[in-house]
């Protein structure tokens, strides 16, 4: 069943939806919404069980969460779209890929991966989820995935951008945290979609992302028939957070160029 999702929805002209981090909220687009409102029509759903939208009682899926924005896409009366995901969202544009593919006029996918988890994180994931549901707290989050949300860089020099990403980070619900962690943990590996998507794609790494690395970009980007790749510098895990105006810069050439393609 699927879930109506909270999401901002301004400007006009060719839409684009941006699906966010785990455990982040569309919060995270503020400075993609005030950059890119003027060009084209922003949409930034809250994925299921962050900021606005409600959890449900389905059983923890990146399937559940694209379809999710497919019915978003529906509701809004928009028959194609460019679906742009960071991270977790990079996963639920890929299952949009496998399930939704006609929705797809082209993609962004940044700072994710194509791979499945090896045993070890998905384990790991397992772990954290429990623990959270057990404790009703994202306490572990903050010890131990926010850390690695960022940069050195930004870690060093951007106090502000780190501040907020923990506030994000704290903020988090419990229940749809471990829930998210359990649905990535439980994906499948996503190549052999890229390999049959042929819409243009953009595929965006921060260079000192260690979360997903730029190997991880240069695969996806190597089975997609149609991809460039951006490493963006002095960035970690949240390039959009860290360096909003190359990341922002890099979305509009890629999206204004699709407009004059239609």
């Amino acid at each position: 069943m699927t879930i109506a999702l909270n999401a901002r929805d301004v400007g006009e002209g060719i839409p684009l939806v941006l699906l966010h981090a785990f455990p982040l909220s569309s919060a995270m687009w503020l400075e993609q919404r005030e950059a890119l409102v003027g060009r084209f029509r922003v949409i930034t759903p809250d994925l299921r069980g962050f900021g606005g939208s409600v959890l449900g009682d389905d059983e923890p899926s990146i399937d559940a969460m694209a379809d999710d924005v497919a019915a978003l896409l529906d509701s809004k009366g928009i028959e194609r779209a460019v679906i742009g995901g960071l991270s977790m969202g990079g996963y639920v544009t890929m299952a949009l890929c496998r399930r939704h593919p006609e929705k797809i006029l082209g993609m962004l996918l940044a700072d994710t991966k194509a791979a499945a988890d090896p045993d070890a994180v998905r384990q790991n994931r397992l772990r954290m989820a429990d623990q959270i549901s057990a404790d009703d707290s994202v306490g572990i989050l903050v010890e131990e995935v926010l850390p690695r949300l960022v940069g050195p860089t930004t870690f060093r020099q951007r106090a502000l951008v780190y501040g907020r990403v923990r506030g994000l980070v704290r903020s988090a619900p419990p229940r749809a945290v471990a829930w998210a962690q359990r649905a990535m943990a439980a994906r499948p590996e996503s190549f052999d979609v890229l390999r049959g998507m042929r819409v243009p794609t953009l595929v965006i790494t921060g260079a000192e992302d260690e979360l997903t690395t730029e190997g991880d970009a240069r695969a996806m980007t190597d089975a997609l028939p149609n991809a460039e790749l951006m490493v963006i510098p002095r960035a970690g895990h949240l390039s959009a957070v860290e360096q909003p105006e190359l990341f922002n810069q890099a979305v509009a050439e890629f999206v204004s160029a699709l407009a004059r393609m239609r």
